[in-house]
């Protein structure tokens, strides 16, 4: 029964790949009558700029965006644009329990064949992942309170971000009678256990799936067959004015560097302090402002005390996207030594303030940051390699540094640019989701 149901969601045949936006000064459109909304599993959070900046712009071309978070971000929200962001933002789970059991129980009886397959697949979908069934079976009455929120503002499509339970709860949903699904798909986590998130299977059934680069869709192709290979578009994430019409600077002549980064193990962090030891002791005075939080924190700090480091790594928390430009301004350039990404944005920010990259050849980082022309490359988990990029960019003449800077913004105006990139996915909305 579930397989039936699901053959009846088969999206159309696509067309032929959409038109680039990235040369064009894009206008907004004539109001859409696609009604969409977001999902994400936790929104907004500080490291989720890049979807705020997809919405609105989306929202600039004449689209009217919900957003639905599955659960709300009890963390610190700096950004007063994260804080409005959040008042317009739905959380599913901040709805009291008996809501809850009422949307469950109004989608169990008023289509009872749906709702059966429904829960067959949460079931098998719990089984076959290391989240397991009783999970899943949250995950379901999630997709029912979601399928009962779309009817009542009438949407056409939800796209998820990451391809996790936020996806998952798109697929039930759409199961339980409600519109179809997009999702997005970022990295690291999904291919790290592509398996348990059943990404082939969300892949199957969803409307088309984003890409956010070329090595990130060849992972999701290996995850499906070749028939689904087609749906599988590249949206790249990208930067706002904010950045973009930044008046180019030379980079300072004093020895700093930022990273900004969760703090969590595969960002590296490690390494940048070992990296870091190796330049003070090397005689080198230096300052590396670290922006983020996260689980390592209390380890980091141990790390930088025991190093006697505190003189050249300050661990500054979140801040706002405001001062997160003014820190990357005042820097030499931006560093991160991540083990596993996607494509961070915090690179195409600082390359679009005309600042160079240090970082390593992970994911789709080389696609964006060319060794030696906009920053170093170093293989990932190397200090030796690390600590003389770090080296380099620290010391060397501004005229090279002005250099790298400008071709780094040259490479994210062409490629970057949130509403260009908001533009190409809207008109995959209107492909696979607008109503007839």
């Amino acid at each position: 029964m579930t397989v039936e149901i699901l053959d009846r969601l088969t999206p159309a045949p696509a067309p032929p790949e959409a038109a680039s936006h990235a040369a064009a000064e894009l206008q907004p459109r004539a109001p859409s009558q696609l009604r969409v909304a977001y999902l994400v599993n936790q929104y907004p959070q500080p490291s989720q700029s890049f979807i705020r900046r997809e919405i609105r712009a989306l929202e600039d071309l004449g689209y009217a965006v919900r957003r639905y978070s599955v659960r709300r971000w009890e963390g610190l929200l700096a950004d007063a644009d994260d804080q409005a962001e959040q008042e317009r933002t739905t959380v599913l789970l901040d709805a009291p329990v008996l809501g809850i059991v009422f949307a469950t129980l109004l989608a169990a009886c008023s289509a009872p064949l749906r709702f059966a397959a429904a829960v067959a697949a949460a079931l098998r979908l719990g089984r076959r992942s290391d989240r397991g069934l009783l999970r899943h079976l949250v995950y379901l009455a999630e997709a029912c309170l979601l399928a009962r929120e779309l009817r009542r503002h009438a949407i056409h499509h939800v796209h998820a971000h990451f391809g996790t339970n936020s996806t998952t709860v798109a697929l039930l949903c759409r199961m339980l009678g409600g519109p179809s699904y997009s999702f997005t798909v970022h990295g690291p986590e999904e291919f790290d256990k592509p398996e348990f998130l059943h990404l082939g299977e969300k892949i199957r059934h969803a409307a088309f799936v984003v890409a956010i680069s070329q090595f990130g869709r060849s992972q999701l192709y290996r995850q499906c067959g070749y028939e689904h290979w087609e749906k599988i578009k590249i949206v790249r994430c990208g930067v706002d004015a904010s950045f973009h019409d930044v008046e180019a600077s030379d980079p300072p002549a004093a020895a700093k560097l930022v990273c900004v980064a969760r703090l969590h193990e595969q960002k590296g962090l490690p390494i940048l302090i070992d990296a870091a030891a190796r330049l003070r002791d090397g005689g080198l005075k230096f300052q590396v402002k670290v922006i983020g939080d996260g689980p390592l924190r209390g380890e980091l700090e141990r790390s930088i005390a025991e190093k006697k480091l505190e003189a050249s790594i300050e661990l500054a928390g979140w801040q706002s996207g405001a001062a997160v430009r003014a820190a990357l301004l005042d820097s030499r350039g931006l560093v991160l030594p991540s083990f596993a990404e996607g494509l961070p944005v915090v690179i195409m920010e600082s390359l679009a303030l005309s600042r160079p990259v240090i970082s390593t050849y992970v994911a789709g980082i080389p696609e964006l940051v060319e060794d030696g022309v906009v920053g170093r490359l170093v293989p990932a988990g190397s200090v030796a390699p690390l600590a003389q990029a770090m080296h380099e960019i620290l010391t060397a003449p501004i005229e090279r540094l002005a250099a790298m800077g400008r071709e780094g913004v040259r490479r994210v105006a062409a490629r970057h640019r949130a509403r260009d990139e908001a533009a190409r996915l809207a008109d995959w909305f209107e492909h696979y989701a607008a109503p007839k």
